[in-house]
């Protein structure tokens, strides 16, 4: 199949090698030329084959909107547009109206994997009217890890957005679980071997998991986070997780605390923000702050 490929960052390239060892036919575009195989998001149209699918993997907001506002005027009726950025789930369906009056299709895709998803798949949890999403089934097949799982048509145009926003609503409280009992164990006398501890619980525990994996990644390179500063960034979906609780009167405390203890690393080195930094830069690439020489 066919497939257009807007924004080769981090991920976006890692797909578009993903979907070509599939045996997929990619075409990528991107503003760095040294990664674009064409120079234009014009060029990209035009070398695919009717009816066209375009994957929009650039950050959420402005950026998405500019790339979809051009293809309104680039793509023809049938085509379809896939947005597997990490956009709010209310700008999907501004998306898909307005390219609903060109005629081209409009999906979105929750996609997590991190820069991990090359080897391992990408997990996708997608929303759209049926006859788009059917379509694109051999892009998803290809993408998703291995195995039964990994892939959702999750509901209607916003449904797969909203998904990928919840899950990282929750990631944010188990890594700020991961990261209080990390803290918690450097604190005490009695314990003197904390990466240890976090090992032994890699097998046999109900704790078990792959963040708890890379928490341990993250220790074998610098056992007591010594060389990272305790700050982390929040992406914006923790903020959208927690407003949609308040509109749909859902409580989350445990996702809000973790959202608000992002904050207050902002203010102090935290040593917990420490565990979280190494986390979201073991398995997303984000990047890090060095810690303050004394």
């Amino acid at each position: 199949m066919q497939i257009g490929l807007v924004g080769l960052g981090k991920m976006g390239a890692n797909m578009r090698e993903r979907l070509r060892n599939a045996g997929h036919t990619v075409v990528g575009y991107d503003t760095n030329p040294e990664k674009s195989d064409v120079a234009s998001l014009a060029d990209l149209v035009n070398a695919l084959d009717a009816p066209r699918t375009v994957w929009v993997m650039v950050p959420a907001g402005a950026p998405t909107q500019h790339v979809i506002d051009q293809l309104g005027y680039l793509l023809k009726p049938w085509d379809t547009v896939v947005d597997g950025g990490n956009s709010r789930w209310t700008d999907d369906e501004k998306h898909a109206e307005e390219l609903s009056k060109h005629g081209i299709g409009f999906v979105d895709a929750g996609v997590s994997g991190g820069v991990w998803g090359l080897k391992n798949g990408y997990a996708l949890m997608v929303g759209g009217e049926k006859e788009h999403v059917d379509r694109l089934q051999p892009i998803f097949e290809a993408l998703k890890p291995e195995g039964p799982y990994g892939y959702v048509h999750a509901g209607k145009v916003g449904a797969g957005h909203f998904a990928k926003m919840v899950h990282n609503g929750i990631e944010y409280a188990m890594m700020q679980a991961y990261a209080e009992g990390w803290e918690l164990l450097e604190a005490v006398d009695s314990v003197d071997n904390v990466r240890e501890v976090f090992r032994s619980w890699q097998d046999g525990t109900v704790i078990r998991s792959w963040l708890l994996d890379l928490a341990v990644n993250a220790l074998d390179q610098d056992e007591h986070l010594e060389n990272l500063r305790g700050f982390a960034q929040d992406s914006g979906e923790g903020r959208w997780t927690v407003e949609a609780a308040i509109d749909n009167s859902v409580p989350l405390p445990a996702i809000t605390a973790s959202l608000f203890s992002r904050f207050a690393s902002r203010q102090d080195d935290s040593p917990q923000m420490k565990m979280i930094a190494a986390l979201r830069n073991q398995f997303g690439g984000h990047a890090v702050e060095a810690a303050k020489k004394a």
